[in-house]
């Protein structure tokens, strides 16, 4: 009886951004390929538009490369990457050297309506996947203040203009007074803006901060950190809590990037 064959060794697949937001993908494909494909699969979804698919043309010996440029649609989620060649079954990337250091301090200009970003990364099995945001308008934080008892944002806005009555909503998720909002005046400066949230005035709970940049009744725009290299923000970005005391009683009030890199504050009670 014929042993069955050894499973295809992974490929594996170099990534370079440009600060525009387009992926160069190199794979290392040493076998007769003929025509070959970078597929990039939206994850836990099943339509037919959730499936980009780029020419992989010969680049080097034994190299293949596909780009894909800012101007390629990728709808925000998560895509896992294959390599199609010898007219085999797709099989999955794994990554290897990624230089995205042009994505660091990205300034988009905004013109298009919409920041798109795209940040390649290597999952907890080891494959390849790329992030995707697609935001219009969006609203980047900056750099984050912490004094007296509540937490100082900056940002930037993409793709709109702050008008006059530009505010922040804080909105509770279920838990912290479901339905609760918050609304905070904003500092403005072109497309600059700025401002505090006092931590005692809010409920214990989780709150999700939005902006309006247009004030009533203008879109809601959700704060994010998108604009850099770091595909998942939670585990690398900390910051520390404070305690104070609310109307509910003592609380500690700190904030963090969600799994989608968007900016919320956790609020919890303690013991007085």
């Amino acid at each position: 009886m014929t042993p069955p064959a050894p499973p295809a060794a992974p490929l594996r697949a170099d990534c370079i951004g440009d600060s525009a937001g387009g992926l160069t993908f190199d794979v290392a494909a040493r076998e007769n390929t003929g025509a070959a494909l970078l597929i990039l699969r939206r994850r836990a979804s099943d339509a037919a538009d959730d499936t980009v698919s780029l020419p992989l043309a010969p680049a080097a010996e034994g190299r293949l490369r596909a780009a894909l440029p800012s101007s390629v649609a990728l709808p925000e989620g998560r895509w896992d990457a294959y390599a199609r060649v010898s007219a085999g079954e797709p099989r999955r990337l794994v990554p290897g050297v990624t230089d995205l250091r042009s994505l660091a301090d990205r300034t988009p200009g905004g013109l298009l309506g919409h920041v798109a970003v795209r940040i390649p990364y290597a999952t907890r099995q080891g494959n390849l996947t790329v992030r995707s945001w697609l935001r219009a308008p969006h609203a980047e934080t900056g750099k984050l203040g912490f004094a007296d008892g509540g937490l100082t944002v900056r940002g930037r806005v993409y793709g709109t203009q702050l008008a006059p009555g530009a505010h922040v909503e804080l909105r509770a998720r279920p838990g912290a007074g479901e339905g609760a909002v918050r609304r905070l005046d904003v500092a403005a400066d072109r497309a600059e803006f700025g401002f505090t949230v006092p931590y005692d005035t809010l409920a214990p709970g989780e709150w999700d901060l939005w902006l309006r940049p247009a004030g009533e009744p203008g879109p809601l725009v959700r704060l994010a950190r998108l604009l850099d290299d770091v595909a998942d923000k939670h585990p690398v970005f900390t910051y520390p809590r404070a305690r104070v005391l609310t109307p509910h009683g003592p609380v500690e009030a700190g904030p963090y990037y969600t799994r989608d890199n968007d900016l919320s504050l956790s609020v919890t009670r303690v013991e007085s």
